[in-house]
């Protein structure tokens, strides 16, 4: 599968286009690092739906029960040096470096908010060991989940602040739900089913630190990446799904199907296009009321694991998630999740 990343390519190509040598050259390294990246293609996916490959065996990993966790640091090295240096692994103790553990509470937070919430042990429901490594790459303004693992750059200061991917829960989140898709519907990243692939890893991350924060869906500030922007980006956040195309001074994301971008760029408009579904469940979560995870997760979690597809389009999903309210709840949430695709001009 093609890494998923949690900054597009496009920001980065607007970005280099500045008049600014040094910004250029940074979005430049960036850019060449991911396209590096996007060679080393894998088959990851398909294996999992389609040959019913264990994702121990994907790993090269000795099966095992019980949660797993470790963090390793690439030491600025590049895809062939992934892993990198184990740093930190499930029962240790903390490491001198503060993004080892970050990384590994975030990715122990989100494994609880996956198992309490949803009854999924890791990204496989399987105790899949949650691998991550730090320190990706010089001054790598990305975060990217690669079939296997989630891997984290230290931001140049100019793109991405410096340190900041490890720090937000929602990214963390963001990228270790990339692994929850491969292992469920398997939504392939191109085009509309790419856009639902970026969708569930924004809806998942949003949820997964509302529940770490225990935040009602009104309390929330509904942003992914809250703090990471550098200091050529200005806003909040990459991402805001109350208010898509409102996170940051490039945000060009739409909120309604009649602005959706027919573009060939960001893989079929993966991360430009995912603010309609975003905007759909946040009025689904809103209108449903309480705590997202509670309701509405529910039943995005329930269409995501039992009704999707890797070829299923933002109507079908619109048709998953109100058939899942239905069945999990009733009538009136069926509704309520309606509405929402309707208001954002899906149904």
């Amino acid at each position: 599968m093609t890494p998923c990343f949690i900054l597009p390519e496009s920001v980065l190509a607007e970005l280099a286009r500045r008049d600014d040598p040094e910004l250029r050259e940074t979005a430049l390294r960036t850019i060449a690092a991911s396209a590096s990246l996007r060679t080393q293609r894998t088959t990851f996916t398909q294996a999992v739906q389609q040959l019913g490959v264990g994702s121990a065996a994907l790993a090269g990993l000795t099966p095992d029960s019980g949660e797993r966790k470790s963090v390793y640091d690439v030491g600025h090295g590049t895809e062939s040096d992934l892993s990198g240096e184990l740093r930190r692994k499930e029962g240790g103790g903390p490491d001198p470096d503060g993004a080892v553990n970050e990384a590994y509470d975030g990715a122990d937070r989100t494994h609880d908010f996956y198992r309490e919430v949803f009854g999924r042990e890791s990204v496989d429901g399987k105790e899949m060991e949650l691998i991550s490594s730090v320190h990706f790459g010089t001054d790598f303004d990305n975060a990217f989940w690669n079939g296997l693992q989630m891997v984290y750059g230290d931001g140049s200061g100019r793109v991405l602040a410096k340190g900041s991917l490890t720090k937000d829960i929602a990214v963390v989140a963001h990228e270790i739900t990339h692994g929850v898709v491969q292992f469920t519907a398997g939504l392939r990243y191109r085009g509309q089913s790419g856009a639902l692939n970026e969708h569930m890893a924004d809806a998942f991350g949003s949820m997964c630190k509302q529940y770490v924060a225990h935040q009602a869906a009104n309390e929330a500030d509904w942003l992914i990446g809250a703090g990471v922007l550098g200091s050529a980006l200005h806003g909040a956040a990459l991402r805001s799904m109350k208010a898509p195309g409102t996170a940051y001074d490039l945000d060009n994301q739409p909120a309604h199907m009649k602005d959706y971008a027919d573009t060939s760029e960001d893989n079929g408009g993966v991360h430009i296009n995912s603010g309609i579904p975003n905007k759909a469940f946040y009025l689904a979560a809103t209108g449903l009321g309480g705590f997202s995870w509670e309701t509405a997760g529910k039943v995005w979690y329930h269409a995501l694991s039992t009704k999707l597809g890797e070829d299923s389009d933002f109507k079908a999903t619109a048709d998953a998630t109100v058939t899942s309210a239905r069945e999990l709840y009733g009538d009136k949430e069926a509704e309520i999740v309606s509405s929402a695709w309707t208001e954002v001009g899906v149904r």
